[in-house]
């Protein structure tokens, strides 16, 4: 099979087009042919070796994508040959014309969404409802603010958020990218490159009750400050160092909570796949994807995914 792989950690450049051989399935997990891989900063993280993540080499980076099952292990049960589905982990990479996965972190695609918009599930929209319900409790009527909105990440979140009934204040860095959370159903966008852009939401009558931070190094100190009463930052993305005053935190009873998918158990993640398939059948979520780049150019979009300015999804097809 075609496979983009490396041999030691480094750079993008390094990913390169092998022939490998088919992977083989155990009893508790599941062969898909892949439709389209996601591509996201942590694939870029497991690739360099950096931000504590590691691999085994020969790698194949992607973490999540979409396909078909084509074959099935002896202990795996509620899946079937032949069926549409989207995975949030593998054990192989997604980049590539086959991948093995964990049968509990396997579910079905509804039949609305290609491959490519499949692609977007299992890392984007999984974090987004794990940060939102998951980590922050949102409910209807709560006043949310999305950091840092127009990744992969955040419009997910915005789509969630909007559809639970909930208030929604989105950020973007350009005038595209504000469009796009316009598109989105945000009336409230703000410019997070504007000095002083969260000054209106900086006392506990404006602030919020949830802020869903995609970078934490360069926004956590200001967040806390834009917090109402009882409200928290759930950090979803960070790059660095940052540096706090807790009584910002002390004042609100406020609170921030980390997110990470690779915390959420099997079952925690079959609920939020549950949660998200009446909501992406009848149309209210929907995955935007920016750019879809082919195989071979895989190491363009390593590049892409951690550039700023991102306008929904990237994903690689596989044909």
């Amino acid at each position: 099979m075609r496979a983009m792989q490396l041999n030691a950690y480094g750079p993008a450049s390094d990913l390169a087009l092998v022939e490998a051989d088919k992977p083989r399935v155990s009893a508790d997990q599941v062969l898909v042919e892949v439709g389209a891989a996601g591509v996201n900063p942590v694939d870029t993280y497991i690739r360099s070796g950096t931000n504590n993540y590691t691999a085994s080499f020969p790698h194949t980076p992607g973490s999540d994508g979409s396909g078909t099952i084509v074959e099935i292990g002896s202990d795996v049960t509620g899946l079937t040959i032949g069926q549409r589905v989207y995975f949030s982990r593998n054990l192989t990479g997604s980049s590539a014309e086959f991948t093995v996965c964990p049968a509990t972190h396997v579910f079905p695609l509804a039949d609305s969404l290609s491959f490519e918009e499949g692609a977007c599930l299992g890392i984007p929209y999984t974090t987004a409802h794990r940060a939102l319900f998951g980590r922050a409790h949102a409910k209807a009527g709560d006043k949310v603010l999305v950091h840092g909105a127009t990744g992969a990440v955040g419009i997910a979140a915005i789509q969630l958020a909007l559809a639970a009934g909930m208030t929604v204040v989105a950020s973007a860095g350009t005038e595209a990218g504000a469009a796009l959370l316009r598109e989105q159903g945000v009336d409230a966008v703000i410019m997070h490159n504007e000095a002083d852009h969260l000054a209106p939401y900086q006392s506990l009558e404006n602030g919020f009750d949830v802020i869903i931070e995609m970078l934490a190094n360069h926004n956590l100190d200001q967040d806390l400050k834009a917090l109402g009463f009882g409200g928290c930052v759930a950090v979803v993305g960070n790059r660095g160092t940052v540096e706090i005053n807790p009584r910002d935190l002390m004042a609100r009873d406020a609170s921030v909570l980390g997110v990470a998918l690779a915390n959420v158990k099997p079952h925690e993640l079959d609920l939020i796949a549950k949660s998200l398939r009446p909501l992406l059948e009848n149309g209210l979520l929907k995955p935007v994807v920016r750019k879809t780049y082919s195989l071979s150019e895989l190491p363009q979009a390593h590049e892409d995914v951690l550039k700023s300015g991102a306008l929904g999804n990237l994903v690689v097809s596989i044909k």
